[in-house]
């Protein structure tokens, strides 16, 4: 059984440590709030220029069929088709199951989509955050590009990086297909793994859905559509990369109060009990003492 001193020192490193996840989640919940707003204020702007794009499309006419940004190009063989995954994790940890979530969600996205792709060094990867940067670099994946401690300061500049790059290995045809793998923002305690497809902008097998009207009425654009076409399609990608790390922080945040709130929870519930094991501890020893102190006593009195 624990000495009285050693349970005191327990008991004083957990409330040590229930005062430091305490702290945590605050500037967690802190940091939750703003993240949150810059999330909401970027969602309108993506479906504006979502619906921009649709209509623009379905003005364009024939000519844009035959863009590679927009469809890709056309595979001579079938099973030449290279995957570029970019995948956003965090930088730190101590935010429960989150980084794990999307790494084992990217995982099983190979195993069951590319599995061919990997085998036959068709895949590779671009990683956004030290997690998943450090979990597929030790397995051997062929990363491209890293991006580092992006979330300390979040700014547009790291979205249109990543964009930029994948735009140009994409036009290069380094690349026949691109895809965002993230955690998307829910709620407090809900982050969804999602993966969304970066380029080509839409499925060439379906066109006439990806031409579809937004708005009953037409609008006359000038210069022509395909003319602005080409302006807007690298800032919708630049705006759907922001998103996915304005969803992925607000995540990642929310996923961090959760688990520091969970152990300043848990750190109060071994604080009771250790506090339970020290007084029936001390109730022991005040006891054995008494019991010592009477047993001396009749041993006095029989001398």
């Amino acid at each position: 059984m624990a000495t009285l001193r050693e349970i005191r020192r327990r008991i004083a490193s957990v409330k040590a440590t229930s005062k430091i996840t305490q702290a945590m989640k605050m500037v967690a919940a802190a940091k939750l709030r703003r993240a949150q707003d810059a999330m909401i204020a970027a969602r309108p702007y993506s479906r504006a220029l979502d619906g921009l794009l649709k209509d623009l499309l379905s003005s364009a006419g024939e000519e844009i069929a035959q863009s590679p940004v927009l469809f890709g190009r056309h595979l001579a063989e079938p099973n030449s088709e290279k995957v570029l995954l970019i995948i956003v994790s965090s930088d730190r940890g101590l935010a429960g199951a989150f980084n794990a979530n999307i790494i084992k969600f990217a995982e099983a996205r190979i195993r069951e989509h590319y599995a061919e792709h990997l085998k036959t060094k068709r895949l590779s990867l671009i990683t956004v955050g030290r997690r998943s940067t450090d979990h597929f670099t030790k397995r051997g994946y062929d990363i491209v590009d890293k991006h580092i401690n992006v979330f300390t300061k979040l700014d547009f500049s790291t979205a249109k990086a990543i964009a930029d790059r994948s735009s140009e290995l994409f036009g290069n045809a380094d690349y026949d297909k691109i895809e965002l793998i993230y955690n998307e923002f829910k709620s407090v305690i809900t982050q969804r793994q999602t993966a969304d497809r970066l380029l080509p902008v839409l499925d060439r097998n379906n066109l006439p859905a990806a031409q579809k009207r937004t708005t009953s009425f037409e609008y006359i654009y000038e210069p022509e559509p395909a003319e602005i076409l080409n302006v807007l399609v690298p800032r919708q990608l630049e705006t759907q990369v922001w998103k996915s790390l304005l969803e992925s922080n607000a995540a990642e945040q929310g996923a961090r109060m959760t688990a520091m709130d969970s152990a300043t929870k848990n750190a109060k519930d071994l604080i009771s009990a250790l506090q339970l094991s020290y007084n029936k501890a001390r109730q022991a020893a005040i006891t054995k003492e008494i019991l010592e102190i009477v047993g001396g006593a009749e041993a006095l009195t029989k001398g």
